[in-house]
């Protein structure tokens, strides 16, 4: 097929292989401009458009597609259809009209639970059991098209960068399937019941809240790794917890109970495995506490 794709971080990466390595003819690529990255603040194009062009494929990155004129360029290409993964940009009507087949969207939940912007991190902070992707077709709405494909999955312990790339992966997999006879995979409308949005991350979600049980937190912990990350305060300083095993335990919500930085949640407790001094490089808790010991019977902020 003729056609387009846009996406703009990793977990987009995938399906651009996919699309390729299956012999699409990827005619543009659309991605987010270059943003400023890491401490330098330096521009750094996405990782859509670094895949791009080491495959030799034409990027585009607009600042929107409103436009007449975006929109315009869009419809010269004469597509057949536009393939999204998490490009990050409203497709106004006229660009998911333009191709003959209309746009599909690689989207990273079992919808309708969890439309929106960070479907991965709110099932893991919501204790879901299972995750997916699915393949829809696209219509004005926030991820309300009928889906055509799904590929479900269990989450266990994975935090949200595994859950990701697993299923970003999948969701590359069921797009080139599809794409190989649309008429095989017809559209099915999303129920009108369990619809839940998922809404884009709030910095003071990423605070860890002991007040929780351990289990909650030890979600808290995996939806925010590898990024943002977890993290409290002691000493005027943040710490960022990358892994935590749940501990049987009971103490005051917030109390570092022994010199393994077992934390007592409102329920039971976690035992930090990784973490991170701010500035610092990750490391095992047991190396951390070798330079920077928190005194049992601390109560945490």
């Amino acid at each position: 097929m003729r056609l387009a794709f846009m996406g703009t971080p990793e977990f987009a990466v995938p399906t651009l292989d996919a699309l390729v390595a299956a012999g699409h003819d990827v005619v543009a690529v659309y991605t987010q401009p270059p943003r400023p990255a890491n401490r330098g603040k330096k521009l750094t194009p996405s990782a859509v458009q670094q895949r791009a062009e080491e495959l030799g494929l034409r990027v585009r990155s607009p600042l929107s597609l409103r436009q007449a004129e975006a929109q315009a360029d869009f419809a010269a290409l004469g597509l057949d259809i536009a393939i999204v993964a998490a490009y990050g940009l409203i497709l106004p009507p006229a660009v998911l009209e333009a191709p003959t087949y209309g746009c599909l969207n690689v989207h990273g939940s079992l919808l309708p639970r969890w439309r929106g912007a960070a479907p991965v991190q709110r099932a893991i902070l919501a204790g879901d059991a299972n995750s997916g992707v699915m393949v829809m077709q696209m219509e004005a709405g926030l991820d309300t098209g009928p889906v055509r494909a799904t590929t479900e999955i269990e989450i266990g312990h994975k935090t949200t960068g595994q859950l990701t790339m697993e299923l970003a992966e999948l969701g590359a997999e069921l797009m080139v399937r599809v794409l190989a006879d649309l008429a095989l995979f017809p559209c099915v409308a999303q129920p009108e019941e369990g619809v839940i949005y998922a809404a884009k991350i709030d910095k003071a979600e990423t605070k860890l809240d002991f007040s929780q049980s351990a289990a909650a937190v030890e979600s808290q912990i995996r939806a925010f790794n590898p990024a943002p990350g977890a993290w409290f305060e002691f000493d005027g300083e943040r710490y960022r917890i990358l892994a935590a095993d749940i501990v049987t335990a009971n103490g005051a919500a917030g109390t570092i109970m022994d010199d393994q930085l077992t934390i007592s949640c409102n329920t039971n407790a976690i035992r930090p495995t990784l973490i991170q001094r701010a500035g610092k490089p990750i490391m095992p808790t047991a190396d951390f506490l070798r330079g920077k010991a928190i005194p049992v019977g601390t109560t945490l902020s």
